[in-house]
């Protein structure tokens, strides 16, 4: 294992510091404030309290960094280098639900480039972490991505378009020609964590359209420092500028974009 260096020891800090609201949140689930953000979207006030630790502790940390945050959007910084995306609570109606698979999840980018990631499955107690050159872990464990290269073994997560949103005829498309053709797919409900399976190996892939940066900036990084390949589905702009991702090995990630486009 390599020690973590001091930009990661700060994330990770940061992290953890919310999680522990989170963590007292989620045993109280049935006395949040919800307030309804959009169809079948929710925002709690575990939201909140938590991006605004994430918020103080980084910017203390690192004066002037910029943040794209999902509840507060973009903040400018001195450092127009470096932006902080973080996501505060990925997973939420899981986590509204009683369902313990949510994660927090922060990205460092430096020049336009995605350099560091966490994600932090908080009911688990399980920190994902990456920094460009450095390898991707899973607490104090080296992750590499899985390397199975059939696909009646292999194992892909996705995310489905909810109530309200578009796309729900493409996503079925594309389920249709992917599920006969491998072992399961799987939708848990948090890009986060599915990119960080991804990386861990547990998913052979993962692919998903319609989602925003800061679900899968920390994720990103993790997949490619376990070995692993990010891109757009189509082929076209990064994945942070077009909102559609697709993640794997480098066969099961060109496996699966040739099933995409089948559909």
């Amino acid at each position: 294992m390599i020690r973590p260096s001091p930009l990661l020891n700060v994330m990770a800090s940061a992290v953890r510091k919310a999680a522990r609201g989170l963590a007292r949140d989620f045993g109280e689930v049935a006395e949040i404030k919800v307030a309804r953000k959009g169809p079948a979207d929710f925002v709690s006030a575990a939201d909140h309290r938590a991006e605004q630790i994430l918020f103080d502790e980084l910017s203390k940390a690192r004066p002037g960094y910029g943040f794209l945050m999902e509840e507060r959007g973009a903040i400018d910084g001195t450092d127009k280098t470096h932006q902080w995306i973080v996501d505060p609570l990925d997973g939420t109606l899981n986590f509204l639900h009683g369902i313990g698979h949510f994660a927090i999840s922060v990205g460092l980018k430096r020049d336009g480039e995605i350099v560091a990631g966490i994600v932090y499955d908080v009911a688990k107690d399980e920190l994902f972490y990456a920094e460009r050159g450095h390898g991707a872990y899973l607490n104090d464990k080296r992750l590499r991505v899985a390397q199975r290269q059939r696909l009646d073994d292999c194992v892909y997560a996705t995310g489905a378009p909810f109530a309200g949103r578009p796309g729900h005829e493409r996503f079925h498309a594309e389920l249709a020609a992917i599920t006969p053709k491998v072992a399961g797919v799987r939708r848990f409900g948090s890009a986060a964590l599915d990119l960080a399976w991804v990386a861990a190996g547990r998913y052979d892939g993962y692919w998903e359209r319609g989602i925003k940066a800061w679900d899968m900036a920390a994720g990103i990084v993790l997949v490619r420092e376990a070995g692993g390949f990010v891109r757009d589905p189509d082929g076209a702009a990064s994945p942070l500028d077009s909102g559609a991702i697709l993640a794997g090995s480098e066969w099961s990630a060109n496996q699966l974009q040739l099933l995409v486009g089948q559909s």
